[in-house]
């Protein structure tokens, strides 16, 4: 249950109450932090190291399974390092109901001290590096920032999810380039922080769980100051393509609902605009890597055979036309169009709002079209630098802002193909 995820041992409060003044708390996800501790506290002191704190560090790192109560690890001058527990990870609920409960709880003990900033990791516990620390912590605390979003620097094929979906959809609905709007490593102010908790006691939850609020949205929506710092390469989880279908699910359901609940916000908002960004412009050094594009476009023709029936209710028919033409290019032809690809995804949003079938069932039908739209990314982009990689992806977010029109009038009109 999700709920339990939000309890705070007495333990914890009575421990809490006599650390004193609190500047930074920091939380982290994977429990590997917790076993790591060794390796972990001398980054942990160097990010601190060239930030301006008067108050002390919280660290929490978290005990997953363990049936111990919260209790303090190592108390230092300057730094208390805690164990928090949560029940291990549940196969059952999605990737994303499973981080909501560590948020939900960093971010209680973050309250209860009062802290001036809350920094959460919820990436692998080796991505951290010192510099990911101090980026994300010093524009809350020295620059009087209430979000400060991750820019990871990616690789040609790295989070081909959010560069397809995420991050054009967040940016032509909400007007603002953030680059991972799902994060999930954040630095919150403490308004910020409790706006969120608002915001996500009022929503229902279920008796699996639900979703955290998506923070990016939330926080543009109540107009707070919003920055991004470049953190550096982050590695990415290997996924099955057994599991993707589950994966688009469950990440792509919270930013549908989260498109119902602004509509009367992002409905009027065109175009975009850059937020800061801070830290040092780094590179990245690419690797080659080998793109299975057969195989991936046997998944989308194997989709557009027998998906015909949910696609045809999700689909204008024009779209199904272009999808029938590309079903029959030779492979090194097939190209998804911008503005076709942007309007596939807006449909689904569509679609997800007047729940035309399943939820699930709908998105999971996503994934022969995603898988499709990887493949022709892949052969536009195989022998090209990182330069024309940016100006490629660029040209895709211009295009959902330029289409975002074609949303507007579908959400208002949501018994009508446009043509």
């Amino acid at each position: 249950m999700i709920a339990e995820l939000t309890s705070i041992s007495e333990q914890t409060k009575q421990r809490l109450q006599q650390i004193g003044a609190v500047d930074l708390v920091i939380g982290f996800a994977d429990q590997r932090a917790g076993e790591d501790i060794a390796n972990l506290l001398p980054k942990i002191h160097q990010g601190l190291s060239g930030l301006a704190l008067k108050g002390r560090t919280v660290v929490l790192v978290p005990n997953y399974g363990v049936a111990v109560g919260d209790g303090e690890v190592v108390n230092e001058e300057s730094l208390a390092l805690f164990q928090y527990s949560l029940p291990a990870p549940d196969p059952s609920i999605s990737a994303a109901q499973n981080i909501s409960g560590a948020y939900r709880v960093i971010w209680r003990i973050s309250e209860e001290l009062n802290a001036r900033a809350c920094a959460v990791f919820i990436s692998a516990v080796e991505n951290l590096t010192p510099q990911w620390i101090f980026q994300l912590a010093q524009p809350v605390l020295e620059r009087n920032f209430d979000l400060v979003a991750p820019y990871y620097l990616h690789r040609k094929f790295d989070a081909m999810l959010n560069s397809s979906i995420l991050y054009p959809l967040t940016r032509a609905i909400y007007g603002k380039r953030v680059q991972n709007p799902l994060g999930p490593d954040f630095a919150f102010s403490t308004p910020l922080l409790q706006h969120l908790l608002r915001l996500d006691s009022a929503k229902p939850r279920s008796s699996a769980g639900h979703d955290m609020t998506l923070i990016e949205p939330a926080a543009v929506v109540a107009k707070v100051k919003v920055c991004q710092s470049i953190l550096g390469e982050r590695t990415y989880p290997v996924v099955d393509g057994k599991d993707l279908s589950s994966v688009i699910a469950g990440i792509l359901a919270p930013v549908f609902l989260a498109l119902e609940r602004d509509a009367a916000f992002w409905q009027h908002i065109r175009g975009s605009e850059p937020i800061p960004i801070f830290g040092e412009d780094l590179t990245i050094k690419e690797e080659s890597v080998d793109v299975d594009v057969r195989r991936l476009l046997e998944s989308f023709r194997l989709g557009f055979s027998s998906l015909q029936e949910i696609w045809g209710v999700v689909l204008p028919p024009t779209i199904l036309l272009e999808l029938r033409k590309l079903d029959r290019l030779a492979p090194e032809q097939f190209r998804i169009p911008d503005e076709l690809w942007a309007r596939i995804v807006y449909e689904f949003a569509m679609a997800y709002r007047l729940r035309s079938i399943a939820r699930d069932h709908l998105l999971r039908a996503m994934t022969p079209l995603y898988l499709g739209w990887v493949a022709s990314y892949a052969l536009e982009m195989e022998a090209v630098g990182a330069v024309t990689v940016q100006q490629r992806l660029e040209k895709l977010c211009v295009a959902y802002e330029n289409m975002k029109p074609y949303l507007v009038s579908r959400w208002r009109s949501p018994d009508r193909f446009n043509p």
